[in-house]
């Protein structure tokens, strides 16, 4: 196996974090949309918590594909 090869195999594995970040963002927003409707009130309380999390989950989501462009392009 050449090198361009296990780069390419070596970056298409390192994106595949991606379809855990996907899942994540979408459970925290159903979530949020969920308690949101059972209570209203509670918004001032939830939400800032629901963008804590998309922002953590989303950095996981920045690091694979940091991850990915060094294999790529060094």
């Amino acid at each position: 196996m050449d090198l361009a090869s296990a780069k390419m195999i070596g970056a298409g594995l390192a994106v595949i974090a991606l379809t855990g970040v996907g899942a994540g963002i979408g459970n925290i927003f159903a979530s949020l949309v969920a308690s949101i409707s059972r209570n209203p009130a509670s918004r001032g309380e939830v939400f800032p918590l629901a963008m804590l999390g998309f922002a953590l989950t989303e950095a996981v989501a920045l690091f694979a594909l940091l991850i990915s462009f060094l294999i790529l392009f060094t």
